[in-house]
C-alpha cells in the first residue's frame, strides 16, 4: 500500500511538473528568446521542405533581404523586393539550383527610382553606345525600347560577349523594372569578318565620312549577316547617308545593303 501511494504521488509530481513546463514560452537555444507563432510555423515548415531550406538558403545575401521564398511540389515562389532588375534575376537563377526546385515563380518587384520610359531609354541607348568601345562596338546595331520601366533589347550583336555585356549594362541600370532579350547573335563566319572590315574601312575611311570615326561611340554602325549588310545609327546629313550606303555596297562580297541610318534634325533653336 506504501509502495503504490508513494507511486501515485511520484506520478503526480511529474505530470505537475510537465505540465508547468509547458506553461512557460517556447525558447529559441540559438537566440535564447521566446519564438512567435509565425516563427515556430516557419520553422517548421522549413524543417519539413528541405527544398525551401536549401533555396532559402541560397539567398542568404544583402540584396535580396526582402525576398522571401516559399516551395510547392517543386515549384518555387519568390515574392518581396530587390533594388534592381539583376537582383531580381539573380534570385531566380539561384533558387532554380536547388534541390527539389523544378521551376520558378518569380513575383519579385523592382524598387529603386521610377524613370520616365523616354529618358530612360535615352539613358539607355546612350550606355550601350559606348559599351564596348576598342573592342569592334561598330559592329553592334543594339536597339532600345521601354514601356512602363520594361526594357526591350534588339537589333544585332557581332558576339555572344557584346550581347551578355549590353544585357548586364541594362540589367544593372537603376530604373529598370524589367528587360526582355530579343537581341540577334551575328553568325560566326570568316567571310563575314571580311566584309565587316572591308565595309568599316569603305566608310570611316571616306574623306566626307571621317569625322564620324573620331567619336568612340561610332555613331554609323555596320550588321553584317551572311553577306548582307545592314547600316544603323545616326548621320548628319542625307549626303552622309546616301554616302555610306554608296561606299557599303561598293564592297566585294556584299550581297545587299539595307541603310537604316537617321538624320540627325536641326538643332533646337533656343528661345529669347
Amino acid at each position: 500500500m506504501t509502495w503504490t501511494m508513494r507511486s501515485s504521488r511520484a506520478a503526480l509530481g511529474a505530470a505537475t511538473l510537465a505540465g508547468a513546463l509547458l506553461g512557460l514560452p517556447s525558447v529559441c537555444p540559438a537566440a535564447g528568446q521566446s519564438s512567435s507563432p509565425a516563427t515556430e510555423a516557419s520553422a517548421a515548415a522549413r524543417a519539413g521542405n528541405p527544398a525551401a531550406t536549401d533555396a532559402a538558403a541560397r539567398l542568404d545575401k544583402k540584396q535580396f533581404r526582402n525576398v522571401t521564398v516559399s516551395v510547392d511540389q517543386g515549384v518555387a515562389t519568390l515574392t518581396g523586393s530587390v533594388e534592381l532588375y539583376q537582383d531580381k534575376a539573380d534570385a531566380g537563377k539561384r533558387v532554380r539550383k536547388a534541390q527539389g526546385v523544378a521551376s520558378v515563380r518569380n513575383l519579385i518587384e523592382v524598387a529603386g527610382p521610377i524613370l520616365p520610359d523616354e529618358k530612360l531609354a535615352s539613358k539607355l541607348q546612350e550606355k550601350l553606345a559606348y559599351d564596348r568601345v576598342f573592342y569592334g562596338n561598330a559592329f553592334n546595331a543594339i536597339t532600345v525600347s521601354v514601356e512602363n520601366g520594361r526594357v526591350t533589347l534588339g537589333g544585332h550583336a557581332r558576339t555572344d560577349v557584346d550581347k551578355d555585356s549590353a544585357l548586364a549594362l541594362v540589367s544593372t541600370y537603376p530604373g529598370v523594372k524589367d528587360m526582355v532579350d530579343e537581341i540577334a547573335v551575328d553568325p560566326v563566319s570568316i567571310f563575314d569578318n571580311r566584309i565587316r572590315r572591308q565595309v568599316f574601312d569603305a566608310v570611316y575611311g571616306y574623306p566626307s565620312l571621317k569625322r564620324y570615326a573620331i567619336d568612340p561611340a561610332k555613331p554609323i554602325r555596320i550588321s553584317v549577316q551572311n553577306g548582307n549588310v545592314k547600316l544603323y545609327g545616326t548621320v548628319d546629313s542625307q549626303a552622309d547617308k546616301d554616302t555610306a550606303f554608296i561606299r557599303a555596297n561598293g564592297v566585294p562580297g556584299v550581297f545587299s545593303v539595307k541603310n537604316f541610318l537617321q538624320v540627325a534634325g536641326p538643332p533646337a533653336k533656343t528661345q529669347k
